[in-house]
């Protein structure tokens, strides 16, 4: 399979696609390769219709996409990529067991996110849990985290409350 021609040359994104992809890519770290490849292509589309893919590979084989944490990381901080490969990078660091040399850059870009209006509420609720699991490393960011979910408990979505509220109840 050619990831990059299987997502350029379908007419929309599908979930059947990303599944197909996903499964190929998880098959060998030159398949998961060509997916990351795709992921940090300068072409929007491409890193766009990628971005699913990467999630639900990512959550398959967390052995393969642990080479790339530094690469999700950093993309994170870049302003000229889809809000999809943002939500992509949150999504599959959640579940990450990232190295201590990320933890900080990790915590400072989740409490941005978190209090950033405009950021989407995917990206919030996956950097909610983010800065809870670091926290079990990292006590002294409860307080911070609490204060953060609570001010900002009356302006946010639904969503953001519920994930808030499950953190509070679980600190």
């Amino acid at each position: 399979m050619d990831i990059r021609e299987e997502l350029l040359t379908a007419k929309s994104q599908s979930k059947h696609l990303a599944d197909e992809i996903a499964q190929y890519a998880c098959t060998s770290e030159t398949a998961f390769k060509e997916l990351m490849d795709c992921f940090v292509s300068e072409d929007c589309r491409l890193a766009q219709r990628a971005a699913y893919c990467v999630s639900k590979a990512g959550k398959m084989r967390q052995d393969l996409i642990c080479p790339y944490y530094e690469t999700l990381v950093g993309l994170l901080k870049r302003t000229d990529v889809h809000e999809s490969v943002i939500r992509c990078c949150v999504s599959v660091l959640q579940e990450a067991d990232l190295p201590e040399s990320l933890h900080g850059e990790v915590m400072d870009t989740c409490f941005n996110f978190i209090q950033d209006r405009k950021a989407p509420i995917a990206v919030k609720a996956f950097s909610l849990t983010i800065l809870h699991n670091l926290s079990k490393i990292y006590p002294d960011i409860k307080n911070e985290l609490r204060i953060i979910i609570e001010e900002n408990m009356e302006y946010e979505t639904p969503a953001f409350r519920s994930r808030g509220m499950k953190i509070i109840g679980n600190m």
